[in-house]
């Protein structure tokens, strides 16, 4: 595995990935199916779908009309369960009733820090009660939602040895066995766990007794989260693949191939699902939409400049998760484009150029976005005019030797979270920052003690956040 990072190790979550870390070929080329055959519902991309649907030229900038213009946000509803790292399985949470202190109640370590080895990719995800994590080397770890003391842990790291059929599942060399990092982890209806991961595997455990229920070797490692929806996974290999998978046997369904990539983001995407639809991103800056009963077509849209001028801006990956919210799709890019796409018809109905690894939010009037840069931005969701922006690393106030520091280890910001009335999100230098969500105005600041890229969820009153150094810290 061959990576180029563009910051310190806090930071490795935009590290690019060559097309090497996995056995990956042609998009156009029938993968090895390790279950048996070839998939005959198996889709495949075309060159010829890849469109740029903005100029290199353009930028972001707040609308005059809307310069303090009002806007409607639904009332905060507080969480009883936080199932999907985007809270449901339409990635879509409109607005929390949790944190209103924005203090620290607690903070507990629950495995192996992100390194240069190992990264935490994973964001917990609640039943309520009980929060569930994972490290960097596939621990996965049930804690009290109220202590956060462990109330189990299951180690599904592949042993070192070989197996009788010469490697982890009969499926990898030995010497692979133990390579791999991260993942992330679901929670169903079923109150079963489901885990994807970067050594391999999708696998299920109860999550009341941490026992293991099925695994599936995939034949390429996995750094986003599942999705579970009406008996069914889904996930997004590292070779731009959605795998699904039966949620109650593990038995191996229908399969798309995007297109293939020579580099992609660290981070990866987890599926939206709405009715019979799924949507994903994928490294190519494809975004799909596809019946989620048979993997069927509905439409693709590339989410990529007409132009572009570095090394870096040819990276189209979508990292962060598309979002759907009232019939819309909002997705954003690494190579520079934020869009709304009507979800029945993939009909884009506005773009913005905007470099990002998160997840966009959407809530009432408007969606928010925290670009690359720094900047969070507040978007009509009507038509994509801009209320506002706040720009968290403005470099005005700082010294010669802090740019300059800054410049060698860039601060990246999270997904944000709206919570009684703020827009919060953490950085890879450990500051979390809670916004006027109307206005974007500064109204706390809470330092954490360690970089977070993963975005926090909120369940009860509190607000909870997994950190690089793998903590987990509650928000009162």
């Amino acid at each position: 595995m061959s990576r180029l990072m563009i910051s310190k190790r806090s930071v490795a979550l935009v590290a690019l990935m060559s097309a090497s870390v996995a056995v990956s070929g042609c998009s156009t080329v029938s993968k090895l199916n390790p279950f048996g055959g070839k998939d005959k519902n198996k889709s495949t991309a075309t060159q010829g779908q890849r469109i740029s649907i903005i100029a290199f030229d353009q930028k972001v900038e707040a609308s005059e009309s809307l310069k303090g213009a009002d806007f409607f946000l639904p009332d905060p509803v507080v969480q009883a369960d936080w199932r999907l790292p985007g809270g449901n399985a339409e990635q879509s949470i409109e607005h929390v009733d949790a944190g209103k202190d924005f203090q620290i109640a607690w903070k507990h370590g629950f495995g192996k820090k992100g390194g240069r080895k190992f990264h935490v990719t994973a964001p917990p995800v609640s039943s309520g009660d009980r929060i569930y994590v994972m490290d960097g080397e596939a621990d996965v770890v049930a804690m009290d939602a109220k202590t956060g003391s462990t109330i189990w842990r299951k180690d599904l790291r592949p042993a070192a040895g070989p197996t009788k059929k010469g490697g982890f599942l009969g499926l990898i060399p030995k010497k692979n066995d133990r390579l791999g990092f991260g993942g992330g982890v679901a929670l169903g209806p079923d109150n079963k766990l489901y885990v994807a991961s970067g050594f391999r595997f999708v696998a299920q455990i109860d999550a009341v007794t941490g026992n293991l229920g099925w695994t599936q070797p995939t034949s390429t490692p996995i750094h986003g989260a599942p999705t579970v929806v009406d008996g069914r996974v889904f996930v997004v290999s590292t070779d731009n693949e959605l795998l699904t998978y039966a949620a109650d046997s593990g038995t191996p369904g229908w399969t798309y191939q995007a297109l293939s990539e020579p580099a992609r983001i660290l981070a990866a995407s987890t599926p939206a699902v709405s009715g019979d639809t799924v949507v994903s991103g994928f490294a190519s800056g494809e975004l799909v939409a596809l019946r989620a009963t048979n993997g069927n077509d509905l439409w693709s849209e590339a989410l990529s400049r007409a132009s572009r001028t570095n090394a870096l801006s040819e990276i189209r990956d979508i990292p962060g998760r598309p979002v759907i919210y009232k019939g819309d799709v909002f997705a954003v890019s690494h190579s520079g484009v934020f869009a709304a796409t009507d979800l029945r018809t993939g009909q884009a109905r506005w773009s913005l150029p905007v470099t990002a690894i998160t997840t966009p939010w959407a809530a009432g009037d408007v969606v928010y976005v925290v670009d690359k840069a720094g900047q969070v931005i507040c978007v009509s969701r009507e038509n994509g005019s801009v209320y506002w922006l706040q720009d968290l690393n403005d470099s005005a106030k700082l010294t010669k030797k802090q740019k300059k520091k800054r410049a060698k280890h860039p601060r990246l910001w999270s997904t944000p979270i709206l919570a009684n009335g703020r827009l919060i999100t953490v950085s890879s230098d450990g500051e979390a920052v809670a916004l006027n969500a109307k206005t974007g105005a500064k109204e706390k600041t809470l330092k954490i003690g360690a970089p977070v890229l993963l975005n926090p969820i909120a369940v009860g009153n509190m607000i909870y956040l997994v950190t690089d150094d793998a903590e987990l810290v509650a928000i009162r």
